[in-house]
């Protein structure tokens, strides 16, 4: 998979963003990975009056991106459980109406709201849902299989584990070795135009379907594992634990978002010590691939200065005996030099 010229699925490009109502930056991080990565399939972004986030684009209704040739509504707001407010719903009717098409990664199924089903239907919209999980995945085997490959994990949701993985991806390529970028959630799977949505999975199939999603290669190249869900986050840990196990990772990094007082959405719990997130993932990984290592450390340095930036990476490298760097701010060179090296073709 390109990052420049890769077609996405069945949901057409040129995109709207929808961002309608959201709350922060992070609830709108579907939006904002296919503006990063794709922004040549990206025409504007929608927001509602209460919006508290943009991405940059142009802000559109949903008569004007019609008019300027958008052919897809891109619906993919972070909330719990998945759901469509009603103020999402009266959004998606209002653009089936103009015309457009609406591609959706929230659990709650586009057709099988009445209100959204019945206008796709009078205006001769199509409704494509991205987490739609494949038919008759099967269980997983831990059976050893050809090729190598490389997840990402992380001390909590959303600090940056698919970012990584596409940076990590390019960065291989750039080096000349094959490498294929594997979706799992719902905006790597409308980057990449392609993946399985492992938490659309009933829980005994997350294994078999990371095996699927990954299968044996014999070009010498890397699948680069998109992760999930945090093994120390009490709403998503099974999901990241599947993923451990139908991986079969040979290296593993970790992806950390320094200075958060509490897990995602759990104000009452507090982000794990690196060092014991570190451990239990590899502890994890090791059920189906017993020499599985710890290649870096990915932090998102976001909220920081350029200096205190270097300085956390410098200090996180130096405690932990591993490559550390923000991937956005710095590249994955460091990281990549230990991937090769650990794991050489």
């Amino acid at each position: 998979m390109s990052l420049e010229s890769d077609a996405p699925g069945a949901w057409a490009p040129p995109f709207l963003l929808y961002l309608g109502d959201a709350a922060d930056d992070l609830a709108a991080k579907t939006a904002r990975g296919l503006a990063q990565f794709r922004p040549q399939w990206c025409a504007g972004q929608f927001r509602g009056p209460q919006c508290r986030t943009t991405v940059g684009l142009p802000d559109m209704d949903f008569v004007h991106a019609h008019a300027a040739g958008v052919r897809t509504l891109v619906i993919g707001l972070a909330s719990a459980g998945g759901r469509l407010s009603p103020t999402m719903v009266d959004d998606i009717v209002a653009a089936l109406a103009a015309g457009l098409d609406v591609a959706s990664g929230l659990h709650e199924r586009l057709a099988a709201h009445p209100t959204i089903a019945a206008a796709a239907q009078r205006h001769g919209r199509r409704l494509f849902e991205v987490r739609m999980p494949p038919p008759e995945l099967p269980v997983g085997t831990g059976r050893k299989r050809e090729g190598r490959r490389l997840l990402t994990v992380g001390t909590d949701c959303s600090t940056g584990k698919m970012v990584t993985a596409l940076i990590l991806e390019a960065a291989l390529r750039a080096r000349g070795v094959p490498a294929d970028f594997r979706a799992t959630g719902q905006t790597g799977i409308l980057i990449a135009g392609r993946g399985i949505a492992i938490d659309a999975l009933v829980a005994d199939f997350i294994s078999g379907g990371v095996e699927a999603l990954s299968p044996a290669r014999d070009d010498g190249g890397w699948d680069v594992i998109e992760g999930q869900g945090s093994l120390f986050h009490a709403s998503f840990a099974g999901v990241a634990l599947g993923l451990l196990h139908g991986a079969q990772p040979d290296a593993l990094v970790l992806c950390h978002t320094p200075g958060r007082q509490h897990m995602r959405g759990l104000p009452h719990m507090a982000p794990p010590d690196l060092a014991i997130t570190l451990e239990a993932n590899l502890a994890a990984a090791r059920l189906t691939n017993p020499r599985v290592q710890a290649v870096g450390i990915a932090l998102n340095t976001s909220a920081l200065s350029d200096a205190g930036a270097l300085r956390l990476c410098r200090d996180t490298e130096q405690a932990f005996a591993l490559p550390t760097c923000d991937p956005l701010r710095h590249g994955a060179t460091t990281i990549i030099d230990k991937v090769l090296a650990c794991c050489p073709g």
